[in-house]
């Protein structure tokens, strides 16, 4: 029987640098995982630093999970959260169940910080786990739609429950060092196809550069439709990885 030693996410120069090295090791076609993209997600976020835990074994880390602080509306009340975000475990530790008692650590640990829940974004394989293992609730199916031109832009969004979106946390998502966005009226990134731009948000934002996107864009999400004369709504079944809120 191994043991463990769970011990929380630390920021530290030498922690971040075997963080990097374990998502790396992980998910070797991810090329985002670098010292910098690091530091900015870890400890940049103007919500808070990282929330999670490690375990180690004979002091060689091998499992690591964290989530970063989100801030959002809900009944005219702003409330604290958590977005689930990094996961991984060494193959050779996988199966002994470390993301499980890494989450739920993270979770309690996070309740006691003043925190008031967990969200998260989670692949089709990954949806059952958080479901059945960690209590999740399952939002909905997230949309995703093709189209060539949108002209609505969200002002006044009348949401119930709506994420926070100000000029801190904008400028602090545009340094993201693993990615260019294209500054529009909207916030675009590239994708893998040269030829699809991704919108990431519709709120308006005056300061950034009016820029003419070309070619088609890409949005994902819930209650998002483009107002678009030509949009196509992607089939389920047809994604390469849904996504489940």
């Amino acid at each position: 029987m191994m043991d463990f030693e769970f011990k929380q996410t630390q920021t530290n120069e030498a922690s971040l640098l075997s963080y990097v090295a374990l998502l790396s090791k992980v998910f070797p076609s991810a090329k985002k995982y670098t010292f910098d993209f690091l530091k900015w997600q870890y400890l940049s976020n103007p919500f808070g630093k990282v929330v999670g835990y490690d375990a180690f074994h004979n002091n060689q880390l091998v499992a690591h999970y964290v989530t970063i602080p989100v801030a959002y509306t809900y009944q005219n009340k702003i409330i604290k959260g958590l977005l689930s975000l990094n996961t991984a475990t060494d193959s050779a530790f996988q199966g002994k169940g470390l993301f499980t008692q890494l989450a739920i650590k993270t979770y309690e640990l996070g309740k006691e910080l003043g925190y008031d829940f967990v969200i998260g974004v989670a692949n089709q394989n990954s949806t059952h786990g958080f479901i059945k293992k960690l209590g999740f609730k399952l939002i909905a199916p997230l949309d995703a739609y093709l189209y060539l031109h949108d002209n609505s832009v969200t002002k006044n969004n009348s949401s119930v429950f709506k994420s926070i979106f100000n000029n801190e946390q904008l400028t602090w998502r545009l340094q993201n060092p693993s990615n260019i966005y294209i500054n529009s009226t909207f916030i675009y990134s590239k994708t893998d196809q040269s030829f699809i731009s991704a919108c990431l948000s519709k709120r308006y934002s005056p300061y950034l550069i009016n820029d003419k996107i070309k070619g088609i864009k890409m949005v994902i999400g819930l209650n998002n439709m483009p107002n678009s004369i030509f949009k196509i709504k992607i089939p389920h079944k047809l994604k390469p990885s849904p996504l489940n809120l």
